[in-house]
């Protein structure tokens, strides 16, 4: 939705509210979402570095995605936590992440489909 729609009745806003959440189901299924741990405990052992190199892989590697954050989930030994999910699969989570981990991580996961499983701490199946 690049041009700016001006709403004149309620019918107009029930369609952009339809148009958004189809382009969020869209995004959901296709894309990849990165999700860095951002609790008090991830901040203390590094995530907003983490975050950050994050960011600049992506953004070098002209790769897109949907980068988001969390607060603590309860596993702050293994901090910084960084989770992939790519199209729908099982979410894959990262313990320990450095910023000197994030190109490898990238390049193998999120390139190659291919986890690096020495850093993996957790996997979730996708349920839908």
């Amino acid at each position: 939705m690049s041009e700016t729609k001006t709403l004149k009745s309620l019918d107009d806003l029930r369609r952009l509210r339809e148009e958004a959440h189809r382009d969020i189901r869209v995004r959901e299924a296709t894309g990849t979402k990165i999700i860095i741990g951002m609790g008090t405990c991830g901040i203390a052992a590094g995530a907003r570095e983490v975050m950050r190199a994050v960011l600049e892989e992506l953004d070098k590697e002209n790769i897109e995605a949907h980068v988001t954050t969390v607060g603590c989930i309860g596993m702050c030994a293994l901090e910084p936590l960084l989770d992939i999910v790519q199209a729908g699969g099982a979410r894959i989570t990262y313990g320990k992440v450095t910023p000197e981990r994030v190109p490898r991580i990238i390049s193998e996961h999120i390139l190659r489909g291919q986890p690096v499983e020495e850093w993996v701490v957790g996997r979730t199946t996708s349920f839908g």
